[in-house]
């Protein structure tokens, strides 16, 4: 799934200083840096713009292109010698590296107690993302921005509509986002794959309806921690909301839910007897532990881990959820989840410094199983809500996904909705793509943001030609 903060990327006001009796030229490392973060199976691109103010201060500010995130300011810099520092404090974080030329920095970047070697590359020219599927104008379709009520939560949504041309009613689609905090794009590692597939829907006679999610873009944020089940009523209020519009069709609103949105969507579909169909691209059909073991295995195992690797990370996985489900103060699970993260740590011989880092980075870890949504996603079985489901359904997965698995999802998916009397569903395991929909090598989420394709357009065809033909 993709609820993982990776970087928190904050507003720090920069000033720097610069001292030394082998001072190099601060203009020599004017200018933008590349370098490529490894954070687990993941691979992030963060640039460096360094530039002077004044005769001797260097400010800079940090993009992250594969975050959508763009002239972050951080600081402060300093320039000793060939030694450069570039701190960001309240993002727990710092770059320390050795200016080797006009070209390169071998460094290390360091964040919430964890060191991880980074080397920067000046770039010749700006850096910009290509994705040729990213839709451009004119449009054959009318777009615009709505707003909606979820009553329930006592917040406001906000979204984009887009209806084919004509007088209609059309059938529409709500966009479902996967975990994590997503726009209405669901944008990720420089990808807007809801908005390809409303351009693509929307082109062919489907009307689309995508809406950031609580706390992104100009959707308000909820004032408690939010589960599933909470984002499941923002769902059915963006269904209430399109059928008071003449250019619906009410009777034919579906879902198509990504992800995390593929177990929201059977979720609303079970509750609700209106909706028409629904699209589960790579959702889930399995509880939300089995999910995370099988995750955990697949992302470490494509990324080159030992079989006895594997195995403590399963173990200690199954350890850590045991005291989740057991332990409902969050206070006295995360004491006893820290006890034995530091009996592993000594039974590995690890030594005195790595210890300390890594205890030193679990709280953050340790803040995120105890969440509310984690607790909820971890005992959640999809399969309690397929089974309910009445209407039509489509469900894909990528052959290549290795954060929801195709082969255990998909029969658990098909078999809860058969085992409720449902006959209406067809499920495609579809070869060469990974959770994005995406052709890829490997399937790691580390090539996301390297593949230039955002949505297989075989993906994007299938979808269309199914609901027309519903």
């Amino acid at each position: 799934m993709k609820r993982i903060t990776l970087f928190l990327l904050l507003l720090v006001v920069i000033t720097g200083f610069a001292q030394g009796q082998d001072q190099i030229d601060k203009k020599s490392v004017v200018g933008s840096w590349l370098g490529k973060l490894n954070v687990s199976s993941v691979t992030l691109r963060i640039i460096f713009n360094l530039s002077l103010i004044e005769k001797d201060s260097i400010v800079a500010t940090l993009d992250s292109p594969d975050q959508g995130a763009k002239n972050i300011k951080i600081g402060p810099v300093t320039l000793d010698g060939k030694e450069i520092s570039i701190k960001a404090p309240l993002l727990l974080a710092e770059f320390n590296g050795t200016v080797k030329d006009d070209t390169l920095i071998e460094g290390t970047f360091k964040q919430a107690g964890r060191t991880m070697p980074l080397n920067l590359i000046k770039l010749k020219k700006a850096f910009a993302l290509n994705r040729p599927q990213e839709p451009k104008s004119p449009f054959p379709y009318l777009s615009e921005d709505v707003k909606f009520d979820n009553k329930k939560a006592g917040i406001k949504l906000a979204g984009t509509l887009t209806i084919p041309q004509g007088d209609g009613p059309f059938p529409v689609v709500i966009l479902i986002t996967g975990s994590g905090s997503q726009n209405r794009n669901e944008e990720l590692m420089g990808h807007k794959p809801f908005w390809v597939i409303a351009d693509h829907l929307s082109r062919n006679g489907i009307a689309v309806l995508r809406f950031d999610d609580r706390g992104v873009g100009q959707s308000q944020n909820s004032s408690s921690p939010s589960t599933s089940a909470d984002f499941a009523t923002d769902v059915e209020s963006a269904f209430n909301y399109l059928k008071t519009n003449p250019k619906i069709d009410p009777k034919e609103i579906g879902l198509a839910g990504h992800s995390e949105g593929g177990l929201i969507a059977p979720m609303v579909a079970a509750a609700n007897d209106g909706i028409a169909f629904i699209i589960s691209l790579a959702g889930t059909g399995v509880s939300g532990e089995q999910i995370l073991y099988r995750q955990n295995y697949d992302l470490n195992k494509a990324s080159g881990t030992s079989k006895k690797e594997l195995k403590d990370a399963i173990s200690m996985s199954k350890k850590l959820y045991t005291v989740l489900k057991k332990e409902p103060d969050n206070k006295k699970a995360t004491e006893q989840m820290t006890a034995i993260v530091k009996k592993a740590l000594i039974k590995q011989k690890t030594s005195p410094e790595k210890m300390q880092s890594a205890l030193e980075g679990f709280p953050v870890s340790a803040a995120t199983l105890t969440s509310p949504w984690y607790r909820y996603f971890l005992v959640t079985n999809p399969a309690d809500y397929w089974k309910k489901v009445k209407c039509p359904v489509l469900a894909l997965n990528g052959e290549k996904d290795l954060q929801v698995a195709a082969d255990v999802n998909l029969p658990a998916i098909g078999k809860a909705l058969k085992s409720g009397g449902n006959k209406a569903v067809t499920t495609m395991k579809l070869p060469e793509l990974n959770h994005l929909f995406q052709h890829c090598k490997t399937g790691l989420p580390a090539e996301y943001g390297e593949i230039e394709e955002t949505f297989s357009p075989e993906v994007l065809k299938i979808m269309s030609d199914w609901i027309n033909g519903l």
